[in-house]
């Protein structure tokens, strides 16, 4: 059974910084990938940035470019999210994503992935 772990979320003040960590194990899992997302209350689950192993690439939403970086450890399945200068309205649970193959959609599509974490809370305060 695979499991996916999430880290790292707090309240912070506005232009403030957090570093998400993200963990998956279990099962015979081999990735190609991880990913995160984010869900803000009374909206949609939106991406926010993705590493391909292959090769390192990576992908962020053009709302978050030049603040987020992802990284990661492939060898570790462990993928991290350095936040800064966060806005009052990134307030959302942070989901970890992984994907598993690489025929799937678009890496910036949820159906890209097929395990999930529980989230962890970034609360920004004005």
């Amino acid at each position: 059974q695979v499991q996916v772990v999430e880290s790292g979320g707090g309240l912070v003040q506005a232009g403030g910084s957090l570093r998400l960590s993200c963990a998956a194990s279990g099962g015979t899992l081999s990735t190609y990938g991880m990913g995160w997302f984010r869900q803000a209350p009374g909206k949609e689950r939106e991406f926010v940035a993705a590493i391909r192993w292959s090769g390192g690439s990576t992908y962020y939403a053009d709302s978050v470019k030049g603040r987020f970086t992802i990284s990661g450890d492939k060898d570790k399945n462990t993928v991290y999210l350095q936040i800064a200068s966060l806005q009052p309205e990134e307030t959302a649970v942070y989901y970890c994503a992984v994907r598993s193959s690489p025929f799937a959609a678009n890496w910036y599509s949820r159906n890209a992935y097929a395990y999930w974490g529980q989230g962890t809370q970034v609360t920004v305060s004005s």
